[in-house]
């Protein structure tokens, strides 16, 4: 499944690591995209997208509703 989240407090390459490491640490086969100047973040995922947005959450940044 694909899903996408525009995503709070990313302002650098760091935080594009530690998003992307985050969300393949709990599905290691995920494709992550993150685009930085736009704040979102596109998923491949099996994992449902609240588990996803958990993830990002838990990873110390916002998923914005929407």
């Amino acid at each position: 499944m694909e899903h996408r989240f525009t995503v709070g407090g990313m302002t650098c390459q760091g935080c594009v690591r530690s998003v992307s490491a985050a969300l393949q640490r709990v599905d290691p086969k995920a494709e992550v995209t993150v685009h930085l100047d736009t704040g979102v973040v596109e998923v491949k995922s099996e994992l449902t997208h609240a588990e996803l947005a958990a993830v990002i959450d838990d990873a110390g940044y916002e998923v914005e509703a929407g």
